[in-house]
């Protein structure tokens, strides 16, 4: 096969592949699980939020860097 055979190929396969999963998604937006309901909204008194200020550095003292092994001692 020559490379221009090749890549027919594989934009024949590529297209047929793109038609199939738009088929499966058409599929699947009309099917719902048996006994599925609705995703119910995030109650926001059960939300919690998280600062951007830093964190305090002696919160990591005496940690070990994980994966790098403890700071006093080389790796393997």
């Amino acid at each position: 096969m020559s490379l221009q055979d090749d890549l027919s190929a594989v934009r024949r396969h590529l297209d047929e592949l793109t038609r199939k999963v738009e088929t499966l998604e058409r599929q699947a937006g009309r099917q719902q699980p048996a006994g599925a309901r609705p995703a119910a909204p995030p109650d926001p008194s059960r939300m919690v939020t998280v600062p951007d200020t830093p964190y305090d550095s002696t919160l990591w003292t005496d940690t070990d860097d994980e994966g790098l092994g403890a700071r006093d001692r080389r790796a393997p």
